[in-house]
């Protein structure tokens, strides 16, 4: 292999130590190693940081194993070029498995520049992505509390979801209070508590509140009602830190919000994920949707392609597309229209990721030119409005046997 680069060095990261092997020398003759083992406390890699610098090494690469390599990132990083390298894109041969070798062969790979880097954005992206991930799951855990006050109601037999769409509105939340209290509701006080066209639904809902519910069932309401209470009050702090932390990049977020289907939640998902940088990360939009996972890899043998699925890529960043493809299926904008185009020739899912593509290279553009979302009158696939219809028919009469001569009429 050529080699590029005078002095580079590999790390093979573990949870108790690291082994760091330095590659020196011309690039025209073989290069001297030096080999060396560190611990994973900071004094270790502080070390490890006045070794790197003996050996005047700056450009360094090391595997993305699991979490363990963030520590030595956030020493070496003020004073190392660093790169991140994909562990299922820098294996090595079989039967050469040892932690030295494993070093020797990263480095080997990183002076011939055959490592391709993985994207880590600065530290305050990182805290932002932080905040917006465990954001993400306090939702879901919210989300699967409320399923269970549900499964609860069920199984006491009261049938109020029949009759109310959400149970954690305003008005089912009084009648939830009411529930857990043991309260026994007439129809004039089931008429105080909700609010709305649930006024027209109070004979339905007594019935409906009209179960078996028992202590039992009462303490497990509470205990659910309870953490929502607190995963609520979590969800709102974290909002706040969020809303902090995202103060300096009021016009990215702007960029992206303008995008149908995008709110300030999703939004903030998003800009956490992929930073105000993209366009300088990433060459083209084709890359940047690649990295999100939402192209097909190649799988072509003997000149025939064969089906392949899409690599796993950002799953933060596909599943906040994916929510936002399916926020716009039937919305009258171009986003919408090519979600429908595509379901009908090859169904929800894969016309959910073929969407979710093309809103990543929207948001690619609109964040390279620095512009808001404008929705365009042009038909997704080219083409007037009203030509891609006529020849649907067109061809489908001439596959018919017959022959049509088209004359356009002149409406002046």
């Amino acid at each position: 292999m050529d080699a590029v680069r005078g002095c580079c060095a590999g790390l093979d990261v573990h949870q108790k130590t690291v082994v760091a092997c330095v590659l020196k020398g011309s690039l025209e003759h073989k290069p001297k190693r030096y080999i060396e083992m560190f611990g994973t406390t900071t004094k270790e890699l502080l070390k490890l940081q006045d070794w790197l610098g003996q050996h005047e090494c700056k450009e360094v690469v090391m595997e993305s194993t699991g979490v363990l390599w963030k520590p030595v990132w956030n020493i070496l990083e003020s004073t190392c070029e660093l790169v991140l390298a994909n562990a299922k894109n820098v294996k090595n041969m079989p039967g050469r498995k040892t932690d030295i070798k494993d070093a020797q062969w990263l480095a080997q790979l990183h002076r011939s520049g055959l490592v391709q880097a993985s994207m880590v954005p600065d530290q305050e992206i990182r805290d932002l992505r932080d905040l917006t991930r465990y954001r993400r799951k306090m939702i879901q855990a919210l989300a699967s509390e409320k399923n269970r006050i549900h499964k609860v109601l069920q199984d006491a037999n009261i049938k109020l979801t029949t009759y109310v769409s959400d149970i954690f509105g305003v008005s089912g939340r009084a009648l939830l209070q009411s529930l857990i209290n043991g309260e026994v509701l007439d129809a004039e006080e089931i008429r105080s508590l909700v609010h709305s066209k649930l006024k027209r639904k109070v004979p339905e809902l007594l019935e409906a509140l009209n179960g078996q519910l028992r202590k039992h069932h009462r303490q497990m309401i509470c205990e659910h009602w309870d953490h929502i209470a607190y995963l609520e009050q979590k969800i709102e702090r974290l909002g706040t830190q969020i809303e902090q932390l995202l103060g300096s990049y009021k016009e990215e977020i702007e960029i992206i919000d303008s995008i149908p289907g995008i709110e300030a939640k999703a939004a903030a998902d998003i800009f956490a994920e992929i930073g105000p940088q993209v366009a300088e990360l990433f060459p083209s939009d084709a890359q940047f949707a690649s990295w999100v996972g939402l192209c097909p890899g190649n799988n072509e043998s003997a000149g025939k392609k064969k089906r392949s699925k899409t690599v796993q890529g950002n799953k933060h960043t596909k599943s906040t597309l994916c929510q936002v493809v399916w926020a716009n299926s039937k919305s009258n904008n171009r986003i919408g229209r090519f979600f429908r185009q595509v379901r009908k020739r090859r169904g929800d899912k894969k016309a959910s990721v073929a969407t979710a593509h093309l809103l990543s290279r929207i948001i690619y553009a609109l964040m390279r030119d620095k512009t808001v979302y404008k929705e365009e009158d042009a038909p997704i696939g080219g083409g007037a409005p009203k030509e891609k219809p006529l020849e649907y028919y067109l061809k489908h009469i001439q596959q018919m046997g017959y022959q049509i001569q088209l004359n356009k009429q002149d409406m002046s």
